[in-house]
């Protein structure tokens, strides 16, 4: 699939060289789209998708998008073992995540950034920068206080420190 980005934000997108319309009666397709788009076109093929990005100033972007792995749950009758007994106990309260940003310019808006050690995945803002969600568990992981942003269309690769 092909997206191409024109100066002021507009899109256009292809698949297998057809042209991949918006709804009708929509808006065109603009950049703050393609998240959205890329989700819906995973979701539809199921397999990984290889997505090129031309930009307007002639830069030319390649990524494979893989769709999230599917939760098979057991039919019935594939049930051999009788279902385990519930044992009540008062809930745990979990721990509270802690808002750490981690601040790196040069992303495509609302393109998706990598975090790494890769726990998740945020998107960048408009202006170019993402933040993180991060437990003090995966906090603790990061030994040296460092975090890895990479932008998966702009290629943009940050490395910042936990705030």
């Amino acid at each position: 699939m092909e997206f191409t980005i024109t100066a002021d934000g507009a899109m256009t997108v292809t698949v297998d060289g057809r042209p991949y319309l918006p709804e009708p009666f929509a808006p065109g397709w603009r950049r703050e789209a393609f998240p959205t788009i890329l989700d819906a076109l995973t979701a539809q093929y199921r397999s990984p998708l290889r997505v090129q990005v031309h930009e307007a100033d002639g830069s030319t972007f390649t990524d494979i998008i893989t769709p999230p792995r599917e939760r098979t749950t057991p039919k019935p009758w594939e049930a051999s073992a009788p279902a385990p007994v519930a044992v009540v106990s008062p809930p745990v309260p979990a721990a509270q995540p802690v808002l750490h940003q981690v601040a790196g310019a040069g992303f495509v808006a609302g393109e998706d950034v990598a975090v790494a050690i890769i726990h998740a995945h945020t998107d960048a803002s408009s202006d170019g920068t993402a933040r993180t969600l991060l437990t003090a568990e995966q906090t603790a992981l990061a030994v040296t206080g460092e975090v890895i942003l990479l932008g998966r269309i702009s290629g943009t690769l940050t490395v910042g420190r936990i705030q």
